[in-house]
């Protein structure tokens, strides 16, 4: 049972009465009359190959109001991608895959690349850009929500609520995030989210003041959960970073897009579990390595937008800021989870803490030898002006391949 307080600077929807999820569905099919719903679910082929995905396209299968399904297929030859349109063959809506290794969509991919606008490296960020051209070029739906392929412990109730605030035609909420316990197998798991992200926005407002940016982004409960949905139309105006900064750049694109009043948080559910990172203290290009590598350098792009000035000896001061806030957050963590019976590993979190202060100079240092970094994807918006057809055509594309023509 969640609490009920508003103590940020966007609206807050709790878990109050464990409503269920067939209420829940209700008013949305009643919702999807004016305001038809999506979903985007990036995926990778072997994520196919996994109990994970077949336990989330059985529960999707069970929704009602839906009136597409988006999936974006990764790393998948020919083979596996007809191997993959038999999988998701049993969704009873409308659903279409981007077979981005196709040959139409690199066809397209080169096409954009030759203007530089194309995305730089392959990975989430470049499966997500596409599915959402796709999802504007088809003009199906008026709200979409995206989730990953690898939850343990999905269910459809999380869809349900992850959709409601933007979907709910009495409601102005234009983006919505998701959130949850990262609690699995009796053991407190988020430690990018817990031991990094959170202690470093908390560092960074004692060095740089009481930001808005840093406030607003210390009001989500996880600013790094996957899970988010949005009004269709906010999708043609957002940059979508390439790298593991994904989730940091979309909450730092909805603000600079959107008031606060537009935009909330959802709990979606009490456990939630996926596919673990290693941590990789001894390669950057894997693992927690990388990914708190590529949040902290979304963090030191945006804070510089915002007029705020980085050099070696703001990132000195900040490294050892956040290691002495993330060394006592380690411990109210490790009173929380004994108090409920969880267990956590206290050497193992210092480790994650002592490579995530590495990685904070790390990241600053290559953000200032690299001023002219390019980690954003386009919009679909700028895209348009560029190529005033790429919609249509990347639309036609992904028919042609859904219908197996060669």
């Amino acid at each position: 049972m969640s609490d009920f307080y508003q103590n940020g600077v966007i609206t807050n929807f709790h878990n109050l009465t464990d409503r269920s999820c067939e209420a829940l569905e209700q008013d949305l099919k009643r919702f999807s009359q004016r305001r038809p719903m999506g979903l985007i679910l990036p995926s990778l082929y072997s994520e196919l190959e996994g109990p994970a995905l077949t336990k989330i396209i059985d529960q999707i299968s069970q929704v009602d109001y839906l009136s597409e399904v988006v999936i974006g297929l990764d790393r998948a030859d020919r083979d596996q991608f007809l191997r993959a349109r038999d999988f998701f063959s049993r969704l009873p809506q409308r659903h279409r895959i981007l077979w981005n290794d196709g040959p139409r969509l690199q066809a397209l991919d080169a096409e954009l690349a030759a203007e530089e606008l194309a995305p730089q490296e392959a990975g989430k960020g470049r499966n997500v850009w596409f599915c959402s051209g796709y999802v504007l070029a088809s003009g199906r739906t008026e709200a979409v929500a995206l989730h990953d392929c690898d939850i343990t412990t999905y269910n459809r109730t999380l869809l349900a609520r992850l959709l409601y605030p933007v979907a709910n035609p009495h409601f102005s909420y234009q983006f919505c995030k998701g959130y949850y316990a990262r609690i699995a197998d009796g053991k407190l798991n988020g430690r990018v989210g817990r031991l990094m992200v959170t202690p470093m926005l908390r560092a960074l407002k004692k060095i740089c003041g009481p930001l808005e940016y840093l406030n607003y982004l210390d009001s989500y409960r996880y600013p790094l959960s996957g899970e988010f949905a949005m009004r269709t139309d906010v999708l043609g105006g957002i940059r979508i970073p390439s790298d593991w900064g994904l989730e940091i750049g979309v909450l730092s694109e909805v603000y600079r897009n959107h008031s606060f009043k537009q935009l909330c948080q959802v709990d979606i559910a009490d456990h939630y579990d996926h596919k673990h990172q290693p941590l990789s203290p001894d390669d950057a290009t894997n693992g927690l390595y990388r990914m708190s590598l590529d949040i902290a350098k979304a963090l030191y792009r945006k804070l510089a937008t915002l007029g705020v000035t980085l050099s070696e000896e703001s990132f000195r001061t900040l490294k050892a800021t956040y290691y002495r806030t993330a060394l006592d957050m380690i411990e109210n963590y490790y009173h929380d989870a004994m108090m409920n019976g969880l267990v956590v590993d206290r050497h193992s979190e210092e480790q994650a803490v002592e490579l995530f202060a590495q990685t904070i100079m790390e990241a600053g240092t290559t953000f200032l030898e690299s001023p002219r970094d390019k980690p954003f994807i386009p919009s679909w918006g700028r895209v348009q002006s560029a190529f005033p057809d790429m919609l249509e055509r990347m639309y036609d594309a992904v028919e042609a391949d859904n219908r197996g023509e060669v």
